[in-house]
């Protein structure tokens, strides 16, 4: 199944882009949430105007995540767990969690861009990649500690 892409998609393609990808994938994941349009002749004469506003709202997209970057590079966030023997964290510190830290300081980032390769499970300081941009990253320092026991 051909489709064209409205969004940048990970490991796929770019906005605008032509792509060839599974049915199944097509059609129960790009389709309903709106990534992608089906690759028809209609569509494809679209393509061309598309492209041309992709590239205004590309500039002035990546104008502003260098702003935000800038703000972003500042920015420490603590997140106190409990830890069991060998300060192994019961819990984990995940994407979610930070974008909902970076919420409530005030910055509005999308989850599904913090790159996490894996949920923090374990006491230390880590730097966050949080992509703004395919061409801007900022790296959030996150610090995980250990909760106060309460006996």
């Amino acid at each position: 199944m051909e489709v064209i892409l409205k969004e940048d998609v990970d490991n796929l393609g770019h906005r605008g882009d032509v792509v060839k990808v599974a049915q199944g994938f097509g059609r129960n994941f790009l389709l309903p949430r709106k990534l992608a349009i089906e690759a028809t002749a209609g569509n494809k004469a679209v393509i061309e105007q598309m492209k041309a506003s992709s590239v205004r709202r590309s500039v002035k997209e990546k104008s502003d995540a260098e702003l935000l970057l800038q703000q972003l590079e500042q920015v420490a966030l603590e997140f106190k767990r409990k830890t069991g023997d060998n300060d192994h964290l019961f819990g984990s510190v995940t994407g979610a969690d930070i974008a909902q830290a970076l919420e409530a300081q005030g910055f509005h980032i999308d989850r599904r861009k913090v790159h996490l390769e894996e949920p923090l499970k374990s006491i230390g300081e880590f730097l966050i990649p949080v992509r703004l941009h395919r061409e801007v990253t900022a790296h959030v320092k996150v610090t995980v500690s250990k909760e106060a026991d309460a006996e």
